[in-house]
C-alpha cells in the first residue's frame, strides 16, 4: 500500500510540471502570437486568418481592441466546447484564448515595426508560425478557427479539421480585403498564411529530413553491394511480383540523407540505366544513422 501511495504521489508531482510546463508554453506562444499581430501585420492591415483577422476588420472600421473582440468572438464556441468536448478541452482553450487577447490588447499601443507589407506578412508570418508551434506543442488552443474546427467535427466527424480551418481563414481574408479595398492585403496576407503554415511544418517535422528510395532493377545486388560500401547506407531487400508480366523481384529500399541522394542515382544509374527509383520525403527517421 506504502508503494503505491508513494507511485500515486510521485505521478501527481509529474502532472503538476507537464501542467506548469504546459501552462508557461501557452503564455510564450501567445505572446509571441500577439508580437506578431500587434507589430507586424495589424499596423499594415493583414491577418493570418482567425479571430485575429476579424479582429483586425473590427479594430479599423469600429475602433475595437482587437484582443477584447478576439475574446467575444470566442465566448459562444467556449460554451460550445464545454457542452460538447468537456471541460479538459475547454480549460486548455481558455487559457490560450485569455492570454492572447490580454497580449493582444498590452502590446496595440507599442507601435509598428515596418510599414512595408512585403516584411510584415513575412515576419508576422514567421512569429505567428513560432509562437502558434509553441501553443500546439503545450496542447492548448487559441480559440478562434481551430476551437471552431474541433466544434464542427464533434458534430460532423467526418469532416477534416484542417478543411475546416482553411475555409474559415479564406473567408476572414477575403473580408478583410474587401474591407479595406486593396488587393494587396489579400495577397500578403496569403503570404504570411503560408509562411506560417511553413514554420509550422519545420516545427513538427524539422527541417533536417531524409530521403527514402525504393529501387526496382534485375542486377538489385550490385546496386545494394555499392550503396552499402561507398555511401555506407544500408539497404533491405522488399519481395515482390510485377503483376504485368507476373515475374518475381528483389526491390531494394534505402533511407539516405539528402545529400546522399545524388551519389546513390550517379550509383544506380552508372549499374542499370534502366532501373525503376522512386525518391521520396522520409519526415522522421529513428535508428542506426539517424536519430
Amino acid at each position: 500500500m506504502g508503494v503505491f501511495m508513494k507511485f500515486k504521489a510521485k505521478r501527481r508531482i509529474i502532472n503538476l510540471k507537464k501542467i506548469i510546463i504546459n501552462f508557461i508554453q501557452t503564455i510564450i506562444g501567445t505572446a509571441l502570437m500577439a508580437f506578431a499581430t500587434d507589430l507586424f501585420l495589424l499596423p499594415n492591415q493583414l491577418s493570418v486568418g482567425g479571430f485575429s483577422g476579424i479582429g483586425t476588420i473590427f479594430y479599423y472600421l469600429f475602433k475595437l481592441p482587437i484582443g477584447t473582440t478576439v475574446f467575444i468572438l470566442n465566448i459562444p464556441l467556449f460554451i460550445f466546447a464545454l457542452i460538447k468536448n468537456g471541460k479538459r478541452f475547454f480549460l486548455d482553450s481558455i487559457v490560450g484564448t485569455i492570454s492572447l487577447s490580454l497580449f493582444l490588447n498590452l502590446f496595440e499601443n507599442i507601435g509598428t515595426a515596418t510599414h512595408s507589407g512585403f516584411l510584415a506578412c513575412i515576419y508576422g508570418g514567421i512569429l505567428s508560425g513560432i509562437g502558434t508551434s509553441i501553443v500546439l506543442n503545450a496542447n492548448a488552443s487559441t480559440g478562434g478557427s481551430d476551437l471552431f474546427a474541433q466544434i464542427v467535427k464533434a458534430y460532423k466527424p467526418n469532416i477534416k479539421t484542417g478543411n475546416i480551418i482553411v475555409i474559415l481563414d479564406t473567408i476572414i481574408v477575403i473580408a478583410s480585403t474587401i474591407a479595406f479595398g486593396q488587393i494587396e492585403i489579400g495577397l500578403y496576407s496569403a503570404i504570411a498564411i503560408y509562411i506560417m503554415g511553413k514554420v509550422l511544418d519545420i516545427f513538427f517535422e524539422g527541417i533536417d529530413f531524409a530521403k527514402m528510395l525504393i529501387i526496382i532493377s534485375p542486377k538489385y545486388q550490385q546496386i545494394s553491394d555499392e550503396i552499402n560500401s561507398k555511401i555506407r547506407r544500408g539497404t533491405t531487400a522488399i519481395y515482390g511480383k510485377g503483376m504485368y508480366r507476373q515475374d518475381d523481384k528483389n526491390i531494394i529500399m534505402c533511407v539516405a540523407s539528402r545529400g546522399e541522394v545524388r551519389q546513390i542515382r550517379k550509383i544506380i544509374n552508372d549499374i542499370d540505366k534502366k532501373a525503376f527509383l522512386i525518391i521520396t520525403n522520409a519526415r522522421e527517421v529513428y535508428g542506426e544513422g539517424f536519430k
